[in-house]
């Protein structure tokens, strides 16, 4: 047999594989090739079929067997790339394709002296050099499985930064299974037929991400009150536990904004139904918390139990709705109502299907939707969830193909399909939606938390770099749960905890059943004050937390930064995962990090509210030189006005010069798009005679209110905060 026609018969059989007309071979390991023999797989090189400029510094390149003009649908991207350009003179990034008889892989060389970030939701170092992930989603508690090397997301993306501060990201544009290691370069590997590589090159990180934004989505603006802090139990039931709930919250004068209910409020655990005992009347419960200014988030799951006298799994069999096994028979695999089906989120009429089921639910005045379990979860499947060999229809450009193809953006689906039912049924209210399992892109459909952690410190401080990571793949609005998912929590861990999270962009406690009570009272006076001492430092920097959600939605810049990201030539902050920076003028230290190496000039230590520096968890705050920070007063719920008054907090650079922006608009609706909105940028001058010379201009129609007070307060370096002596421009 020749070269050529060996060649072409590996690629058959590679093609068959990949279509899942053959199953791979028993004996392969988990990611579908033999464990421990990577040596023995034998790549051939592909050569490029092309390669060209998309974009401003964006470059595309194309392997053999595809082509160009007619590129698969891709599920990261917003738009399919066109080549405009050759590629620019002196592009220093581009990938080397090669394949096996069952992988395809792209290889991007990179300098020892580059730092790699990004890789989506991933458990270790902020810097990934010599790391590896496997992008399967998989529901993994407490991180224990595979080392954690796989977690519920997977995000085919890597940026690396330059000694000098620039920057570069690749996106490897496929969803098949795959392992992506940083180890001696970038080397993307998947058990699916060649695709394509995008890479973007900027002056900065900063710009790496915005022009990730571009291309894969900008996060809409959630609600406001989304933005509160969130209490959460698997369960808090019945409906009196989680009244109750809501009263403690409102007693106690602890700040709480949303009250969430899992999946046993549930008949049986058949979504989108109510237990008549546990939950009688979901939509009284609902008005009753909405009159003490509470919203309510609730669970769906995308497993339907197969019930013949269940009317979802009537209406959805009656649909064809169903993901089949490679033989073509309705699956069925376990989850928490027994049996289940799970709806194939390929064909766009089962979206649509999915989409109208949120009808009647909404009609219960429920706020926002949780979708977990999503990866998609499956007790008795193996590994955890549906074969790889089951089928999808697909539909519009999508390709009929087999879950291999398909696992990584099922969860992607679900969330697009319910985020489109919520618009549908309420137009005039911006959705909130959280999911556990996504896909790059996915920022586009549904905020995220980190999955189930556990209650420990070690959770804890990793619970920082994951967060990080995820806001520089895309994904601003993040969180873990606070306090840890799993196991009991001690005082000390959720104190610590708590301290931090109250500053995470998704501000969530949640807790499993078997675990001890985790609500902020649960562990006694002590801590409870120090979780109503780091809340109210939260809803003080509401006006400022707020304008930095609306910069990520408009730019892509993360909401959570990493230190370097404030100087990225300063080597020091290459590595600094413990502390963190919030928007680009609040940088946060955990009470617990000792030797945090700061960004060069002037940061001013901050005391929000009154005691937090005597307590010993609350995490350090420094404000940056050059900053006005916009700051409210503290209240218990995003429903009352924090703007009365509204504090301008200046920090003077060495050139007695600041600078800052507040965005205020409805905290609702779309008025925003149509310029309802106030994005006010002020610039302070520092006179010789401790005067303020305060300048401002506006953009948008909003008109401030007209009984709002302004205070005008000097930090200094030293964190003395007085009233600015005299101040002119407002």
């Amino acid at each position: 047999m020749n070269i050529s026609t060996r060649r072409a018969c590996r690629w058959l059989v590679s093609a068959l594989l990949f279509s899942g007309a053959l199953p791979v071979r028993a004996e392969m390991g988990q990611f579908g090739h033999a464990p421990g023999n990577t040596a023995a797989e034998a790549f051939q090189p592909v050569r490029l079929a092309t390669a060209g400029r998309i974009g401003e510094d964006a470059v595309l390149f194309v392997p053999a067997g595809l082509q160009p003009e007619a590129l698969p649908p891709s599920f990261s991207l917003v738009k399919s790339p066109k080549i405009c350009a050759p590629v620019p003179e002196g592009w220093r990034v581009t990938p080397v394709f090669s394949a096996s008889a069952q992988r395809f892989r792209a290889r991007v060389e990179t300098d020892a002296a580059v730092d790699l970030y990004g890789g989506g939701e991933v458990a270790g170092p902020l810097r990934r050099n010599g790391t590896s992930i496997k992008l399967w989603n998989t529901d993994n508690y407490l991180y224990n499985k595979d080392q954690a090397k796989r977690l519920y997301q997977s995000h085919p993306w890597i940026m690396g930064v330059r000694p000098d501060g620039t920057a570069f990201g690749v996106i490897f544009d496929s969803t098949w299974k795959a392992e992506l290691d940083c180890a001696g370069g970038l080397t993307f590997t998947c058990e699916g037929p060649a695709f394509p590589v995008l890479v973007l090159e900027r002056s900065s990180p900063l710009g790496v991400l915005q022009a990730l934004a571009d291309l894969t989505g900008h996060m809409e603006l959630p609600p406001k009150w989304a933005l509160g802090y969130q209490q959460c139990r698997y369960s808090y039931e019945p409906d009196s536990r989680v009244r109750q709930i809501a009263a403690e919250f409102r007693q106690r004068r602890i700040p709480c904004d949303v009250l969430w209910v899992d999946i046993d409020y549930m008949r049986g655990y058949r979504i989108f139904t109510f237990d008549p005992v546990k939950f009688p009347d979901p939509a009284k419960l609902n008005r009753d918390l909405h009159e003490q200014a509470f919203h309510t988030v609730w669970m769906i799951d995308p497993g339907v139990k197969a019930d013949p006298d269940y009317a979802v799994y009537q209406s959805g069999s009656a649909a064809q709705a169903w993901v089949t096994t490679a033989e073509g028979r309705e699956f069925r695999g376990k989850v928490w109502p027994g049996a289940c089906v799970f709806p194939d989120f390929t064909v766009p009429a089962v979206r649509n299907w999915w989409s109208g089921l949120y009808r009647d639910f909404l009609a219960q005045d429920i706020d926002g939707v949780w979708n977990d379990m999503n990866e998609p979860s499956v007790f008795d499947g193996p590994d955890g969830t549906m074969p790889e060999t089951n089928r999808h229809r697909g539909g519009e450009g999508l390709a009929p193909g087999p879950h291999r193809q398909y696992h990584n953006v099922y969860g992607m689906l679900m969330v697009r399909a319910t985020r489109e039912g919520l618009l549908a049924l309420r137009p005039d209210r911006r959705p909130f939606l959280l999911t556990r399992s996504n896909f790059l892109g996915g920022q586009r459909y549904a905020a995220t938390w980190t999955g189930d952690n556990e209650s420990k410190d070690k959770h804890m401080q990793l619970s920082i770099p994951m967060s990080l990571t995820l806001g520089l793949s895309g994904q601003p609005f993040n969180g873990p749960d606070m306090g840890g998912y799993g196991k009991n929590a001690t005082a000390e861990v959720w104190a610590r905890w708590v301290s931090i999270g109250a500053l995470f962009p998704l501000c969530r406690g949640h807790s499993e059943k078997e675990a001890n009570n985790k609500e902020p009272w649960a562990f006694g006076p002590a801590v409870e004050q120090t979780a109503r001492l780091a809340l109210e430092r939260r809803y003080r920097l509401l006006p400022y937390l707020y304008t930095c959600f609306n910069a990520a939605a408009r730019s892509g810049v993360p909401v959570m930064r990493p230190l370097f990201l404030a100087d990225p030539t300063d080597p020091a902050l290459r590595r600094e995962e413990r502390a963190f920076l919030l928007g680009g003028d609040l940088l946060v230290q955990p009470a617990w990090a000792q030797g945090v190496a700061k960004p060069k000039g002037n940061w001013a230590p901050l005391s929000l509210v009154q005691g937090d520096g005597k307590d010993k968890h609350q995490a350090h705050l420094f404000v940056r030189g050059g900053a006005i920070l916009p700051l409210g007063r503290v209240i218990q719920h995003t429903g009352e006005r924090s703007d009365t008054p509204l504090t301008l907090l200046v920090c003077f650079d060495e050139r007695g010069q600041a600078e800052g922006q507040l965005y205020e608009d409805a905290g609702e609706g779309f008025g925003y798009r149509e310029g309802d909105y106030r994005l006010a940028t002020y610039r302070a001058t520092r006179g010789t005679d401790g005067s303020v010379d305060l300048k401002v201009s506006t953009e948008g129609r909003r008109a401030v209110p007209a009984d709002r007070a302004v205070q005008v307060q000097v930090i200094e370096p030293t964190g003395q905060i007085h009233d600015a002596l005299k101040q002119s421009g407002l």
